[in-house]
């Protein structure tokens, strides 16, 4: 399989290539050149996700150098269990996909995993270097993905007072290979930093740079399989394409799912779930794209103004009618928190609750016509400060979770100037050294 750029002006690249780029030469994101059908008789949803997701992910690793490693990558990046629950029995039909078991407590664990067992396999001569922008979760995934791994160091932007305090403990806690720096700016700075310096070819060849933001095709990959094999799961059971509730930040699990239902697996309507950033429900309402600065929330995660995945929404042909934006503010992210642990007991992260109040916003018959699965996307103990108080007792954190706050954490502060990115890159080997020192 070759994937080629959404502006069209790079050459077409194989997997490995793409996948080591990050972000296409000419600035676009890589795609599928064709976009495999799945085999829907070859899938199983009754086996473990580790098996479905090597099965169901072979027509993109086709031809390809990591093809043959496809199945222990796989195995190596799928290691926890992911739950599909009914948060309320008194609504059946109304599931949560609950992605944040992982080490880090957030689905983002998934792909920054995925893509470090493929970037161990590709190394070759020498560390590369992985530059992520985050907004609260990506980092600290991608932090713990990469640390003590010998063949990457990685550099993380993420953006000062715009992430929670126990989000920025994880960004900053990692060993010697993993260097945080602290952006002067919000997320679309970050964001632009990094995409700036995918653009610059002596940068990125000095450093070996790669990407592991949703830019990254390879961070979409993992997404696919999980969301694919929750479709399948309900489909067999019911016998309907179920729904989908997506919160959207950058869109790559909304562009994930929009690709999973363009490949031919059982899904119904899609629901993208946005906070008070606007770019996106503009779009839908008034069919016109336009980026702006980010607004701060308390789903920061999803704090967004220019999602870089619209790139590929628009190369995949994705037309407003074809699915469904809802808004949701800081104050009904609250009341709906509040309102899903009174009459059910379960306690959602800001993000998911942004799909569950998107989900109650529905005709009463398009609720209960099908099955619906709302992508639950990081445990709640993460935002402890904002959700205690609305649901009236402590959040116990998981294991994972707890032993991160015994870890020394330091920082880099930048400003949001790509001269000053490129100090810090010259420099993150010996930053990474006076972290583990403290």
């Amino acid at each position: 399989m070759k994937f080629v750029s959404t502006r069209g002006q790079s050459p077409a690249a194989t997997l490995s290539e793409a996948l080591l780029s990050g972000a296409a030469p000419d600035g676009g994101l890589y795609m599928p050149e064709v976009l495999p059908k799945a085999e829907l008789d070859l899938l199983n949803p009754d086996e473990p996700l580790a098996e479905f997701a090597a099965r169901l992910l072979r027509p993109f690793f086709a031809g390809d150098e990591l093809e043959p490693h496809l199945r222990s990558i796989c195995e190596q990046s799928f290691d926890f269990p992911i739950n599909l629950v009914v948060p309320n029995l008194a609504k059946p039909q109304f599931h949560a996909l609950e992605l944040f078991n992982g080490p880090t407590g957030a689905f983002k664990d998934f792909g920054a995993r995925f893509l470090m067992n493929c970037f161990e396999r590709l190394a070759g001569r020498g560390p590369l270097t992985v530059l992520v922008a985050t907004s609260g979760d990506t980092g600290g995934a991608v932090g713990c993905a990469a640390d003590g791994r010998k063949s990457v160091r990685t550099v993380i932007l993420f953006p000062k007072g715009r992430v929670s305090a126990f989000q920025e403990h994880q960004l900053t806690c990692w060993g010697e290979n993993v260097t945080a720096i602290e952006i002067e700016g919000d997320f679309d700075d970050c964001q632009r930093l990094v995409k700036a310096a995918f653009c610059n070819p002596a940068l990125c060849a000095e450093h070996r740079l790669t990407s592991a933001n949703s830019i990254n095709f390879g961070r979409l990959l993992p997404q696919l399989a999980y969301v694919a094999h929750a479709a399948l799961a309900r489909f067999k059971a019911t016998g309907m394409k179920p729904g989908f509730v997506v919160p959207s930040g950058n869109l790559g699990h909304g562009f994930a799912v929009l690709m999973a239902k363009a490949m031919g697996l059982p899904i119904g309507p899609i629901v993208l779930a946005t906070n008070a950033n606007k770019t996106l429900k503009d779009w839908h309402d008034k069919g016109r794209y336009q980026p702006r600065a980010s607004v701060q929330t308390l789903a920061n995660a999803m704090d967004v103004g220019n999602p870089s995945n619209f790139e590929r929404l628009s190369a995949l042909g994705v037309q407003p009618s074809e699915l469904r934006v809802e808004l949701v503010t800081d104050g009904q992210i609250r009341t709906r928190i509040k309102a899903v642990y009174e009459t059910s007991g379960y306690v959602a992260c800001p993000h998911t609750a942004t799909t569950f109040e998107a989900w109650w916003r529905l005709p009463k018959d398009e609720r209960s016509d099908r099955d619906w699965i709302a992508l639950a996307t990081a445990h709640p103990y993460k935002f402890a400060d904002m959700v205690e108080p609305l649901i009236g007792r402590e959040i116990e954190p998981t294991a994972a979770l707890a032993s991160i706050l015994n870890r020394r954490t330091y920082k880099v502060r930048s400003a949001p100037e790509l001269d000053d990115l490129a100090q810090v890159l010259e420099g993150s080997a010996l930053m990474g050294q006076r972290h583990c020192a403290m």
